[in-house]
């Protein structure tokens, strides 16, 4: 199954080398390059280059490096989403540098925190959603816990990597900002405003907008071993138990609940979602994860592969799509490499082989547009080789190809490890 994967892997990579080569990302049915900006971030070179390493692909890793330090810029004139750019090119190029030891990367990595940096100049050091690259211009204050909340690890590892705790410290507050702003039953809600502090969308869940904020809270505290971390993470994981957890007939769900009130608006589950299991076995529940991930293999295996997102109680599709997400495979990982218990590899052989089976196409590999047609779309993000291939091929390559225990990955599966003296 790791040569499986790991052809699959050399399947996409090489589609992009053929078709994309310099551009952002490859486009799997039309066989064409996109990119997100006027200009290439080499969005696909930096997120595949670390995957490239752990699995032995040197030839493909040299190449992408050389095009990485030849070729990519962050001195553009326009905007980027602070959270995208963050988790892909900072934490990519990071892990590059751990990894590789080549200072190219660190300076890189450098260049882009400075130029990330103005995005946590508002009121209540929370960042803007998007900021220009060349200028520094801000805009969109209405942002989410999770594009808030996902920054620590990345910037918090630069600070440490080059003695500049500007870094560690904007992105600490901003987290400490969100966290104080919680409601008196301890939950955050869906969107806020980073100037003035209001929340805008108060309902609560473990999907999108709000996901990744309940990572970082655990894996900046294993990190960093800031205590504060550890302090946010207890207290926000025991009221998400309390107040979000869904216990159903047909298993433990997580749905959609008002912050102030705990009451449930919906009963929704789906495929960012199913980081949960993962995070909650990092956090030792390894008996709430076990429920948690039983319930997310139904999910997949009611539709031969997981939507987007589904209605937990009538087990239908409320957004049909499957856009490549390596979430699922990615809780199979944690489980088994925690446990070592098969029933986890298991569980992602049976993802893994249907995700090569349904999306598989001449270029690549193509999102989904519904799971019940299987119908193809034309977009294979840089996640895909990043995050979903890696958690697959971790979870049956040999053990000491990564060691779990030795590093954090950030919510882009780029490992970081800890390097510094505390």
């Amino acid at each position: 199954m790791a040569v499986t994967v790991r052809d699959a892997f050399v399947h996409a990579w090489s589609a992009y080398e053929q078709y994309a080569w310099g551009h952002d990302e490859v486009r799997p049915l039309s066989k064409a390059p996109q990119d997100w900006h006027d200009a290439s971030l080499l969005m696909t070179p930096v997120d595949a280059f670390d995957t490239m390493l752990l699995m032995g692909l040197d030839s493909g890793a040299a190449r992408a490096k050389t095009l990485i330090v030849e070729r990519l810029s962050f001195d553009h004139d326009f905007d980027v989403q602070v959270f995208e750019v963050t988790i892909r090119l900072l934490g990519g190029l990071l892990s590059a540098y751990q990894m590789d030891g080549d200072e190219r990367f660190l300076a890189l990595a450098h260049d882009l925190g400075d130029r990330l940096l103005p995005a946590f100049a508002s009121a209540t050091g929370m960042p803007y959603r998007y900021v220009n690259l060349r200028t520094g211009a801000v805009r969109d204050p209405i942002s989410n816990p999770a594009e808030i909340g996902t920054l620590m690890l990345e910037f918090g590892t630069l600070s440490k990597l080059t003695g500049d705790p500007r870094y560690y410290d904007a992105a600490k507050r901003a987290v400490a900002a969100l966290f104080e702003r919680r409601s008196a039953i301890g939950l955050v809600g869906t969107t806020i405003d980073v100037e003035t502090g209001e929340w805008r969308n108060r309902t609560s869940h473990m999907t999108g907008r709000i996901d990744s904020y309940y990572e970082y809270l655990l894996k900046s505290w294993k990190l960093f071993g800031d205590a504060d971390f550890g302090r946010m993470w207890q207290a926000s994981i025991a009221a998400a138990n309390r107040y979000v957890a869904d216990e159903r007939p047909n298993g433990l769900w997580y749905g959609h609940v008002d912050m102030d009130s705990g009451d449930r608006i919906a009963t929704r589950y789906g495929a960012l979602d199913a980081f949960l299991p993962a995070v909650l076995a990092l956090g030792s529940d390894l008996p709430r994860a076990d429920r948690l991930m039983a319930s997310v293999y139904l999910m997949w295996t009611t539709f031969g592969i997981e939507p987007e997102q589904l209605d937990y109680v009538t087990m239908a599709p409320v957004s049909p799509g499957y856009v490549l997400r390596p979430e699922a495979i990615e809780s199979a990982y944690y489980l088994y490499r925690l446990t070592g218990d098969t029933r986890y590899r298991e569980m992602g052989r049976t993802m893994v082989d249907s995700v090569l089976h349904y999306t598989r196409a001449d270029a690549g590999f193509a999102s989904l547009t519904s799971v019940v047609t299987h119908e193809q779309a034309d977009r294979m993000e840089s996640f895909f080789l990043a995050e979903t291939l890696k958690y697959a091929y971790l979870l049956f390559a040999p053990p000491e190809t990564l060691d779990l225990q030795a590093i954090v990955f950030n919510t882009e599966a780029h490992p970081l490890r800890h390097t510094w003296e505390r």
